[in-house]
């Protein structure tokens, strides 16, 4: 293991040695850093320490048990109706006062399985229990992710499995912060595998309505997204490419829902996997329940062309 940030780092390398991730086991597991050929291709935002501790933009983090918004400080879902704890120290809201993305990444320490790991990839299991966890989703679980490196593709498939006698809702995602280096943002050229937009409210919630995209390849420019997608190709593929590289993020199992998170005047661009719309857990549309003795399995990939 090496250190990031006073944080223990797993590294994983591909066996030709051009591909390498970090991840931190005691914050969520974050992929902290892919790099090809020695450079890096995930923004690296506030940092380790603050993604931990607040749920800062940094790498490729794990949102759960929701992703992006939920419209109120609770849900009904599985006969149970919740409540959500104030959240301080529990989960991140954003500016609206929204919960946003889940428990605190502090909170999600995983363990390394024994024997597990190899030199390109490790298998991780974090439970779903105690009354910190329970209180803002009582629903008893255990995720698996195994990453493993290619020379040129980071996989992550990620399992959740019930460990007690009821259905769990699914509603999980990544946020892959990705970034095309020395060249300028206004130039990178992204190409999105979906079809129909999303259409929100001024909070970002979805109103249950779709639109189909005016456009699915650009020039990214100055143009800011936070959108969400569906009607997603087969496999869904989004890419940005600039200069000599490309980097294309594939979901080929378990996402059925995409969000696309390009903020002005920031080198970053998301393709976000989701395996539920945003509020899936409030309004319920979409929302998958997975039975005791029953998983759920998804998975997604960022993959690396050199021109």
């Amino acid at each position: 293991m090496q250190s990031s940030e006073e944080f223990e780092a797993v590294r994983i390398i591909s066996p030709g040695g051009e591909l390498a991730a970090e991840f931190i086991p005691a914050a969520n597991l974050l992929c902290r850093s892919l790099t090809s050929r020695g450079t890096e291709l995930l923004h690296q935002g506030h940092g380790v320490r603050a993604y931990a501790e607040q749920g800062k933009t940094t790498g490729i983090p794990l949102l759960h048990p929701w992703a992006n918004r939920l419209a109120r400080p609770g849900y009904e879902v599985g006969g149970r109706r919740l409540e959500l704890p104030p959240p301080g120290g529990r989960y991140p809201t954003d500016p609206s006062g929204l919960p946003i993305h889940g428990a605190l990444p502090g909170l999600l320490r995983w363990q390394i399985d024994g024997g597990a790991a190899e030199d390109d990839r490790i298998t991780a299991r974090l439970e779903w229990a105690g009354d910190v966890l329970l209180e803002l989703f009582p629903f008893p679980h255990e995720l698996e992710v195994s990453a493993r490196v290619a020379d040129d593709e980071l996989e992550l498939v990620t399992t959740l499995r019930p460990t007690a006698g009821e259905a769990v809702p699914v509603s999980f995602g990544y946020h892959p912060y990705l970034c095309v280096p020395d060249v300028a943002r206004r130039d990178w050229q992204v190409s999105l595998g979906a079809s129909e937009r999303l259409v929100a409210d001024d909070r970002q919630i979805p109103t249950g309505e779709r639109e189909l995209l005016a456009e699915r390849s650009f020039q990214l420019g100055d143009m800011s997204w936070d959108d969400g997608l569906s009607d997603l190709s087969t496999p869904p593929v989004f890419t940005v490419s600039g200069g000599t590289r490309s980097l294309a993020v594939t979901f080929p199992e378990g996402y059925r829902f995409a969000q696309v998170y390009a903020p002005a005047g920031q080198d970053l661009i998301c393709f976000e996997p989701m395996s539920a719309p945003t509020n899936a857990l409030v309004d319920g549309r979409d929302l998958v329940l997975v039975p005791p003795g029953e998983e759920y399995r998804a998975a997604f990939s960022v993959a690396v062309a050199h021109n």
